[in-house]
């Protein structure tokens, strides 16, 4: 009876949420142990992609930053592992570079409390900060996405080149416990899988309650026309700044977990290639459409997967391929193609009743 009184989007709606769930309870059920970690990493994109959804699909901002906030994230719950780790020993590769003492920057990372704070609030200061100088001036549209790609020059440069502290090229790896259990165990990669869910869902929630309040509603009318935002008394440069704040500290979150699962966080992660993906992840899935921001980081990085492993010597050209489809025949992504489908669906059965319709004889 309930769901006869609800309009058919918010069925197919609850019916989508539903597979969804389904289909990451199952997974433990069916997946190898490797393929569910696996799986584990790309919902931890998946988070990403929803921070990126919401301050580009949503607001009109592109940023080929994220990969910064994503490494920050990263960095700090790696600092907290390897201290961890080290058992009160100096990091090894600050040892081979001939420190002595641990660096006071690092001390506050022994603490799992910090390195979470910081993993979340770091990524959301730099943006903070970055969107005030930028914001607030002006700056936008392809001066706001060349910022941020110089935000990524300078932070890899500058991990790489701090060697002592950051370990450089190799990064921050060498740790294998948390809380006593080995990274590596079965038991350990379940429970933190499903500790990503939990985390998808409630960054899903959390994105999904912005849009739809007032200030999603700001949000999309920045991105349709600023200047009639502002002409009505609203000043976008709050609105702004709030939302990639917080699409920073997705972006940081995901890091965290993305160090728990594969126990490694360098520069090279958070360079420029790996932004540009996390961009290509919303748009082939659907910019603005927080579903399809999770399904293209999912979808995609499960293609390159599978095409590195059975084609490891040409899978590059694949995604190229793969890449090119979607941009021509899915402009809008791949939820734009479920919506489609809806409304392909809707006007054959408006068709089907108007031609089931009986005049009466007169």
């Amino acid at each position: 009876m309930l769901l006869r009184t609800m309009p058919p989007q918010r069925i197919w709606l609850l019916a989508g949420y539903a597979a969804a769930a389904a289909a990451l309870f199952c997974a433990p059920l069916v997946l190898s142990d490797f393929r569910l970690n696996l799986l584990a990493k790309f919902l931890a994109y998946a988070i990403v992609a929803l921070g990126l959804d919401l301050i580009w699909g949503y607001t009109g901002i592109l940023s080929l930053g994220h990969g910064v906030f994503f490494g920050l994230g990263g960095y700090a719950m790696a600092m907290y592992l390897k201290l961890n780790a080290g058992g009160g020993r100096l990091p090894d590769f600050m040892d081979w570079s001939g420190l002595t003492a641990l660096p006071w920057f690092w001390k506050p990372f022994g603490s799992l409390t910090f390195a979470v704070l910081a993993g979340i609030l770091l990524p959301m200061l730099l943006a903070l900060v970055l969107g005030y100088f930028t914001f607030r001036n002006r700056i936008r549209g392809v001066y706001f996405t060349i910022l941020t790609q110089a935000l990524v020059i300078i932070t890899v440069t500058l991990f790489i080149g701090q060697q002592a502290y950051t370990g450089g090229t190799n990064g921050v790896t060498g740790y294998g416990k948390l809380f006593g259990y080995s990274l590596a165990s079965p038991d350990t990669k379940r429970f933190l899988y499903w500790v990503t869910v939990v985390l998808l869902f409630g960054a899903f929630s959390l994105c999904r309650y912005l849009v739809k309040s007032r200030f999603g509603k700001v949000l999309r009318a920045i991105r349709d026309g600023e200047n009639r935002v502002r002409f009505i008394g609203y000043n976008p440069a709050v609105y702004q700044k709030v939302a990639f704040s917080i699409s920073a500290g997705l972006a940081g979150l995901a890091g965290m977990l993305f160090v728990l699962h594969v126990g490694i966080i360098s520069p090279s992660m958070m360079g420029i290639v790996p932004s540009i993906e996390m961009v290509l992840w919303v748009a082939i899935g659907g910019r603005g459409t927080l579903g399809g921001a999770v399904l293209g980081a999912i979808l995609l990085n499960s293609a390159k997967s599978a095409f590195s492993e059975s084609y490891p010597d040409i899978w590059i050209l694949f995604m190229g391929a793969l890449f090119v489809v979607v941009v021509v025949f899915l402009p809008k992504g791949a939820a734009g193609l479920f919506s489609q489908l809806k409304r392909v669906g809707r006007r054959k059965a408006a068709d089907e009743g108007a031609n089931g319709v009986r005049h009466p004889a007169v």
